[in-house]
This record gives C-alpha cells, structure tokens and sequence, in this order.
C-alpha cells in the first residue's frame, strides 16, 4: 500500500475526526512503518487509548489489556512493538521471554502503576498472611511478581469469585475495588488509609467490619476526574443519552451510568445497541476511535483530559523504534517466572 492509498484508507475513518493535512503526513510515516514491520518480522499491538492515526493505521492487533496480552501470548513474530505504556510492554515480555519487545516512549507510565510497589504488596501479605493477592494488570513487573493472579477491568469480579477465597487482597485501584466490591456485595478495607471499612456501593464506613477485600488507594489520573455532575449536567442536556463509563470511574459514576465495562465492552456496547447519543466515560482518544468505527452513531465529547502516558506513543517514535531497536523492555528473569503464573492465569480465565 502506498501513501496515497494509505491516505485513502484513513480518511474514510477519520474524515471529521482528524485534521486532512495530518492524514496525509502521518498516511507517509504509516506506510513507512508497515514496511520496517515486514523487514523486521515485527508485531504491532495497539491499545484503544491511542491517538486515531495510528490506531486506524499500523497496528496489527487492536484492544484492551486483556485482549492484547491474549495476542502477545500467540504471537510468532520475532518483535514486538508495544504502542501502549510500559506495564503493558512488560506484560508481553513476560509472556515472550525470548522476542524482543519495544515501547515506542521511553518514559509512558501510569499513574495506577506508580501508586503501589512490590514492597507494598509485601508488607501487605505479612500483614494478612495467608490471604491471595489480585493485582490488576496496570502495575509493572515487580508488583505481579508478589500476586497470586492478575486481573484487568473486564475480569476483575471473574478473578476474585475464581479464588473461592473468604478475604481476598486487591490491588492497586480503589475505584475498581470498590465496583468490584458493590459487583459481588463484598464489604472492602483499605489499610493504607487506616482501618477503613466500604459498603457494597464502595461508601466508606467506620470501624473494623467482617471484609472481604482489601483494597489500596491508587486511582486513574484520568478515570477520577469524571464526576456525577458530568453525568448530571449531560443528563440534562441530552436526556435520552446512553452514558458508558469505565470501571476505573468511581462508583457513584459507574453506578450514575447505563453501562460500565472495559474498554472492549464498551466497544461491543455501541456496536450492538441502538440509542439516541452515546457519552463514554473513559480517555479521549478512545472516544474518537469508537466514533470513527460508528460514523452512523452520534457520540458525544466529554473530553477531560487525555492521559498523558498514552498520548506519548507517536507515529514517529513507532517508527523509530523500529529504525533504531528501541526502547527495548527487559525483564529480570526472577521477577518474569513469579509474574508470568500471574499473568497465565489471568489468561486462562478470558
């Protein structure tokens, strides 16, 4: 395909969405990728939160964290490039010790990654010894390590129900905890935060009750700052509007929403259902590529913000890590065995 095809292909999806002169700067820098993809035997997994250039261009593979690390897991490809941030790229490496895996950014963090460390689930397990550990995929390699079993927004209460467990510890986001408390009626503690009991709605409550879970107070940096007023102020705007929020939102926003689900699932949502308007609740970018997808659906823009990690992956720094081998993810083997048994079972139960 050439740019000029390239260019083609693009607008058709992104025409409205995207800006003509960018589409035809970046349909170059795509072609050029795709080509330096075939030279390398290389992958591209592209995650839902990236900018609609190159979601609608390059990768190979989209989806949500689950559905991408099902993808790294099969893959024969000698590279893998990771357009996504770095937990991610570490996940594909755990799964495939012996390909090379590339982020294009050499610094996309997360801030859900950021909140919690492999001595914190440490310190957390001497604390309640005995009791499983549940990590959410959006931590980094080390933190996976200390768990019995990961999970991503899409598994989450499948996860926890699988253990069979009285008391399960759950890491590291309290709005996913708390919607996964209210999902199962589980009452939830956060230790971090002192001996703080939440209801099955994720309310907090006083004391030391009978739990079932034991949170941590990571939060999405991008996921937080959607309110009930939003919600609210949209409601009384477009009344008919059907309101998609991510797990990762509070639970009084989930909870305000007509669905909540992961980034897929809200995917399937819009494709298979039929309303007046739809809002997602989630990172910007997302928002625009599931609008490019729907051009026969109204979507409607509540941009808060977009997350600054995701919005480091680049076209030209795709390229680049192509060119130039970088950044290459590296996982001490210790740490890849323990969070590999995590990760596989995560896997195993979709």
């Amino acid at each position: 395909m050439n740019a000029d095809e390239m260019y083609e292909k693009m607008k058709a999806k992104l025409n409205g969405i995207v800006p003509d002169v960018e589409l035809r700067y970046k349909a170059e820098i795509a072609v050029e990728i795709n080509e330096l993809k075939v030279q390398r035997n290389a992958v591209i997994l592209g995650h839902n939160y990236m900018e609609p250039a190159l979601f609608n261009s390059i990768p190979d593979f989209t989806g949500d964290s689950l559905d991408l690390s099902r993808k790294a897991a099969q893959t024969d490809k000698d590279i893998i490039v990771f357009c996504g941030v770095r937990f991610m790229a570490e996940t594909a490496k755990i799964l495939n010790p012996s390909k090379t895996v590339l982020l294009p950014a050499a610094r996309a963090g997360c801030s859900l990654a950021e909140s919690i460390t492999a001595a914190d689930v440490r310190d957390l397990k001497a604390k309640f010894p005995g009791v499983p550990v549940v990590t959410y995929v959006n931590t980094y390699a080390d933190v996976k390590a200390e768990s019995d079993i990961c999970c991503t927004s899409s598994n989450a209460a499948a996860v926890v129900d699988s253990l069979h467990a009285d008391t399960v510890i759950f890491l590291p986001d309290e709005y996913l905890a708390k919607n996964v408390a209210r999902e199962t009626g589980k009452h939830i503690i956060f230790p971090s935060a002192g001996p703080k009991a939440a209801d099955a709605a994720g309310n907090d409550m006083p004391g030391e009750l009978d739990y079932q879970l034991i949170g941590w107070r990571g939060r999405c940096e991008v996921h937080e700052k959607f309110t009930l007023k939003d919600i609210e102020t949209v409601r009384e705007q477009f009344p008919d509007v059907v309101i998609l929020a991510h797990p990762e939102c509070s639970p009084e926003v989930t909870a305000a929403a007509d669905f909540s689900g992961s980034t897929n699932a809200m995917i399937r949502y819009v494709q298979q259902s039929q309303a007046p308007h739809y809002l997602l609740l989630t990172e910007c970018a997302m928002g625009d590529n599931v609008a490019a997808a729907n051009p026969q659906k109204d979507m409607l823009r509540l941009c808060m913000v977009r997350c600054p990690h995701m919005n480091m992956i680049t076209m030209e720094d795709t390229r680049d890590a192509l060119k130039f081998n970088r950044y290459v993810i590296d996982v001490p083997e210790e740490i890849r065995v323990k969070a590999f048994r995590a990760v596989d079972r995560m896997i195993k139960i979709g």
